[in-house]
């Protein structure tokens, strides 16, 4: 399928990076797709392949052992891998969109050099902020934080947590003082193996089954006084600002993922004969095919355009909202015409389609519902007399 680059030229790195992660991704993650997804858990080795290629500290600098690459080429790296399989493209955004992201602004320098060179070494660090009560009203959680004479002691239960169980560490957010509200909510950086931290039930998923989604229980779990993030009460401003980020990382998985339907759809409607010619003969797919490819670049412009911006420091919030919510529009579509494509063979799991669908649906929830978007991206255009 055409590249796409009519909103930004990729530079000789960049370009290096994405074809580096695709053929990566044909050679190595493509023949584990499916015992994957069978298996609900990624293949052993998997992590350890995607540090050796610097894919799990993309932004970390170099004298940690990261790659010194920018936030663009994070998005490069996940829309790569979820071509192939969003459930693996799934470990390097939120290793880089959301933990490695908020390690780096609000990380103390002992905190760096502690934990940016074991996260670049492979070590996979969860982000635990939602819980039963708090999904969308996500300040509403009601984990707790208590000090103590040499740290802070956590309690609480958390749900949804992706890489859960792969996960060597946890940014927890729990409220120190719950009489202000979310101003007394705190973010605390716990290694796994703390006593009193227990990742628990693994959930059984429709889509991306190969990433481990599990609550996290919280019950003593004492932490020192360097396991706090930034500053007492300002977990709340981490939260907020590293998922506007990870909004574009979720645009760039779901981007990817109507990529790779659309190519499986291409490929199938080239050999799949019917009256006597190949399906992609007929008018009626060519227009299928044509319109699937005009959403994917109508998508790959906004997330492009809003990872340009954050990395040149312009306002992005709006771009990142927009971005997620019309490409999880665009990849349930793609993912579902894919499907119709393939006819009978899209509704069986011998062939890829019916996984593009299922793990498509999980786009307009996680990181933010569609209607959260919306709600962001009106408020947004509402407060700028001359918006848009």
């Amino acid at each position: 399928m055409h590249s796409g680059t009519s909103l930004t030229v990729l530079s000789e790195e960049e370009q290096l990076l994405q074809s580096t992660v695709r053929r990566f991704a044909a050679e190595t993650v493509a023949p584990l797709v499916r015992p994957m997804e069978e298996a609900a858990q990624y293949a052993p080795g998997l992590l350890e392949k995607l540090a050796e290629l610097g894919l799990l500290a993309i932004e970390v600098p170099e004298e940690y052992g990261g790659a010194a690459g920018s936030f663009f080429e994070s998005i490069l790296a996940v829309e790569a891998l979820a071509e192939v399989d969003p459930a693996v493209a799934l470990i390097v955004d939120i290793q880089n969109t959301l933990s490695v992201n908020a390690l780096l602004r609000w990380g103390t320098p002992e905190q760096h050099r502690h934990w940016l060179p074991q996260m670049a070494a492979g070590m996979l660090c969860s982000y635990a902020l939602s819980e039963a009560g708090s999904g969308s009203d996500a300040f509403a959680m009601e984990s707790r934080a208590e000090r103590t004479a040499d740290g802070y002691r956590l309690h609480g239960r958390k749900l949804w947590i992706s890489n859960a169980r792969e996960a060597g560490l946890f940014l927890v957010f729990a409220n120190l003082d719950p009489a202000a509200g979310y101003r007394g909510i705190s973010a605390f950086l716990v290694p796994k193996g703390t006593p009193g931290l227990t990742v628990g039930r693994l959930e059984h998923k429709m889509g991306i089954c190969a990433s481990s989604t599990c609550e996290v229980l919280l019950d003593d779990c004492h932490v020192p006084a360097d396991a706090l993030l930034g500053e007492e009460g300002k977990g709340y401003r981490i939260a907020i600002e590293v998922l506007n980020e990870g909004r574009i990382g979720i645009g760039a998985q779901l981007l990817g993922l109507a990529g790779g339907a659309w190519k499986h759809a291409a490929r199938y409607a080239q050999q799949r004969r019917q009256f006597g010619r190949a399906i992609a003969e007929f008018q009626a797919v060519q227009f299928e095919l044509a319109e699937m490819a005009t959403q994917i670049e109508a998508a790959r412009l906004m997330v492009y355009n809003a990872a340009r911006r954050k990395d040149a420091g312009l306002p992005f919030v709006t771009e990142a909202a927009m971005t997620k919510y019309f490409v999880s529009q665009v990849a349930e579509s793609v993912a579902s015409r894919c499907v119709e494509i393939f006819g009978g063979n899209g509704f069986v799991r011998d062939y890829p389609a019916e996984k593009y669908f299922r793990d498509s649906k999980i786009g307009k929830i996680y990181e933010g519902t569609s209607n959260m978007q919306l709600m962001t991206i009106a408020r947004q255009l509402l407060a700028d007399p001359i918006a848009p």
